[in-house]
């Protein structure tokens, strides 16, 4: 929940960077995403608060509004899917990412709402990165590595969710992103 995002951002910029594939460690709240699955958001709520969340945040400097319709690139969203299919990754694609401020985890309330908001996985990092991204205008995506179930979300509403659950899970799931991310490098 600290973390500089303008300036990560705009470091990958100066150096060249063109597309961000973010890697997301998230909870699952609907059926498809469950524990170890490799995600692919597109949609994303914005639950978070007192972020700097432009690059516009100083006096004189310019507005920018950007078009946050689609908050992921679609074309490198397709660049991954087929990444995923010549590396033989399974991933799910679609969904919508819930970003909330952290660092704590979420009440089974929340859950319930974003459930109801539309949403099919929660995170912390999420934004403003993704809107900087834009403003920066570089492709971005999230590649989502669902560590846990969120609260109350899964098969045991009452299982209380544990770091070491989480880290193994994360764990279990590096092999394919690494795969994935080869496979991308070399397309």
């Amino acid at each position: 929940h600290k973390i500089n995002y303008r300036a990560n951002l705009v470091a990958l910029q100066m150096v060249g960077a063109t597309r961000v594939v973010a890697l997301n460690t998230v909870g699952g709240i609907t059926e498809r995403f469950g524990p170890t699955v490799l995600a692919l958001p597109d949609q994303l709520i914005d639950y978070t608060w007192g972020r700097i969340s432009t690059l516009s945040e100083e006096p004189g400097t310019e507005v920018l509004h950007v078009d946050f319709g689609d908050p992921y690139t679609p074309e490198l969203r397709a660049q991954i899917l087929a990444a995923a299919q010549r590396a033989q990754v399974a991933m799910v694609d679609g969904g919508c990412y819930g970003a909330t401020q952290g660092p704590r985890l979420e009440t089974k309330a929340e859950i319930a709402r974003m459930r109801r908001d539309g949403c099919d996985l929660v995170g912390m990092t999420g934004m403003p990165e993704a809107g900087l991204a834009r403003e920066l205008g570089l492709d971005y995506a999230c590649l989502g590595i669902v560590a846990n179930w969120a609260a109350g979300a899964g098969p045991d509403p009452d299982e209380v969710i544990t770091l070491d659950d989480v880290l193994a899970n994360v764990a279990a799931a590096t092999e394919a992103v690494s795969r994935l991310l080869v496979g991308m490098l070399h397309a």
